[in-house]
């Protein structure tokens, strides 16, 4: 079953208990919703590192191959911390995601630094820290990144991004890999930058290119689309410039299951068909296997969480919807609203009950647009249910706001029937800590 964990929509925990309440790492959710409040975000020890080994055994037989957290889908010293004790580096995109890897104690030297608009703040640090790799991902970037090293007397190693022109069958808003992308160097480009790193940058270690095709992908022809481009270019590059790369990240994206109609491949076919691509592509251009970097982000972290909310007020619509609204929403997942998200969910305190109506959940906040689920068949609900919403893990605290002044939710991490608190609820003074009233405004 390990190998499918990304195609299972609730934490593998999930049971219900005997008081009748639904239960995850051993925890009762309805004794959790009372104890830390909600909205409330639950990781799942199990189901996490579950997935972890999945992608370990996955690629065991491949032996040059450096699996790497996208900490942009969910990330905190916690989750950095037991990732790392699973074997996994970083990606990181930020140097806020960058500091919190090096407050937890990770090793830099298993930190990627990927992004589109890396700041020279964000890139200094990066340096004086020693990470492993900088994914650069243009113009711009390469000369700043070069004059920060020789400033610092270092040389940094780094991937080119490059956008391979593949187009997954994904939201427009999560394709990355197509050819009109914000992200990375064109294929035309190539040359002018690797001219611009062998002649001019000479505190610049080229050591591989890197690509990523978007996210959320079910189709693992992708990847070896992917494979056969970045071979090929690994090729060409040698023959043109004597240049040889010895490594290619091939960024994330697999998909995961939200709804009974998704149907993610697993990680294994992923791993295989990654496998394979190599071998034939090296094989036909009498190239030696390269070091691969993989991304793997969501389906790391995504069914490993899930979100409990208390419902409150109800409002039925005459001939038209019943609305049941919960005490979060877009603030603490915006994924509905920007991506037309869609999610499945229980009632935490009566999951065995009969589905008797159709409710669209409400959030609490004041856009029109703050829908949680609409149209999901429950139990009659009551105010002060507790619901259940599964998997998300990814993108929800991550993206989380203070919308409407209000405060982020905590999280916690459970297992084994306990649970530990590792990301603290915000409080009202949290909210005005940063705000400063100037004196001009002040009456005497």
């Amino acid at each position: 079953m390990s190998d499918s964990v990304n195609q299972i929509i609730k934490p593998l925990t999930t049971t219900v208990n005997e008081n009748g309440n639904l239960e995850i790492g051993g925890c009762d959710l309805v004794n959790l919703a009372k104890e830390y409040k909600t909205p409330l975000y639950v990781i799942d020890e199990d189901t996490l590192v579950s997935i972890c080994n999945s992608y370990k055994e996955a690629f065991a037989e491949y032996k040059n191959v450096k699996l790497l957290y996208a900490s942009k889908a969910l990330c905190t010293s916690a989750i950095a911390t037991l990732l790392s004790n699973e074997g996994f580096g970083f990606d990181v995109v930020s140097g806020g995601e960058l500091y919190t890897m090096y407050k937890a104690g990770i090793d830099m030297q298993t930190i990627l630094f990927n992004g589109n608009n890396k700041t020279e703040e964000e890139l200094s640090l990066a340096v004086d820290l020693g990470i492993a790799r900088f994914s650069v991902d243009n113009f711009s970037e390469l000369s700043l990144l070069d004059n920060i090293a020789k400033n610092k007397n270092k040389t940094v190693d780094i991937l080119l991004r490059i956008t391979p022109g593949i187009e997954c069958h994904t939201h427009e808003y999560i394709q990355t890999g197509h050819l009109d992308s914000k992200f990375g160097f064109d294929m035309s480009q190539i040359d002018e930058a690797l001219s611009l790193i062998i002649n001019n940058y000479k505190n610049l270690n080229l050591k591989g290119l890197h690509a990523h095709t978007g996210s959320q992908i079910f189709e693992t022809k992708v990847y070896k689309d992917e494979i056969d481009i970045l071979i090929k270019e690994l090729v060409r590059i040698k023959d043109k410039f004597g240049l040889t790369l010895n490594e290619i990240n091939l960024g994330g994206g697999l998909g995961v299951k939200y709804t009974e109609q998704d149907n993610p491949p697993s990680v294994k076919e992923m791993a295989d068909i990654i496998i394979e691509a190599i071998k034939l592509n090296c094989e036909k251009y009498k190239y030696f296997y390269p070091t691969i970097y993989l991304e793997p982000g969501r389906s790391i972290i995504s069914n490993a969480g899930v979100t409990l909310y208390t419902l409150g007020s109800q409002k039925q619509v005459p001939n038209g919807k019943k609305y049941v609204s919960a005490d979060g929403g877009m603030a603490d997942n915006p994924r509905p609203s920007l991506y037309q998200a869609e999610y499945i969910a229980q009632i935490a305190n009566k999951p065995n009950a009969k589905n008797e109506e159709t409710v669209t959940i409400a959030g609490r906040y004041c856009e029109s647009g703050d829908i949680i689920i609409e149209n999901i068949k429950l139990p009659k609900t009551e105010q002060g249910d507790i619901l259940c919403v599964y998997n998300t893990g990814s993108y929800n605290y991550s993206m989380s706001s203070n919308y409407n002044r209000t405060q982020k939710p905590a999280m916690v991490l459970v297992k084994s029937g306990q649970s530990d608190m590792i990301v603290m609820r915000e409080t009202l003074e949290d909210l005005i800590r940063n705000d400063i009233i100037p004196s001009r405004l002040k009456k005497c």
